[in-house]
């Protein structure tokens, strides 16, 4: 099993930024890409940025130019540095973790508990 934990979400004025943390633990070896979604209410889980073992990456339109994804392979830790920030990107934010290149949520073995981020004045 994979566990993950995310942490840093909070409250921020638009135009600021804000910095996601996931850490893994448990079976990683099992784990190929990582992932964030985000999920605002009424509204369906979306992938917001995906990054694979080798260092690939993709991102939502939405987000790029904005947000970064990264893995700190010492500490076993991914992140998501969101700069720019709208009101449109309020939503709790989820790490999900998988052995494969997917973009649905049915790819994704393993995620976190998720983190709420607030864009407002």
């Amino acid at each position: 099993q994979v566990q993950l934990v995310e942490s840093g979400g909070g409250l921020v004025q638009p135009g600021g930024s804000l910095r996601l943390s996931c850490a893994a633990s448990g079976s990683i070896f099992r784990i190929n890409v990582m992932a964030w979604y985000r999920q605002a209410p009424g509204n369906e889980r979306e992938l917001v940025a995906r990054i694979s073992s080798g260092g690939l990456t993709d991102y939502a339109n939405s987000v790029k130019g904005r947000f970064t994804i990264s893995i700190d392979k010492t500490k076993n830790t991914m992140y998501l540095q969101m700069h720019k920030l709208k009101p449109e990107d309020t939503a709790i934010y989820y790490c999900a973790a998988s052995g494969r290149w997917g973009t649905s949520t049915n790819d994704y073995d393993y995620w976190g508990q998720g983190t709420q981020v607030t864009v407002s004045s």
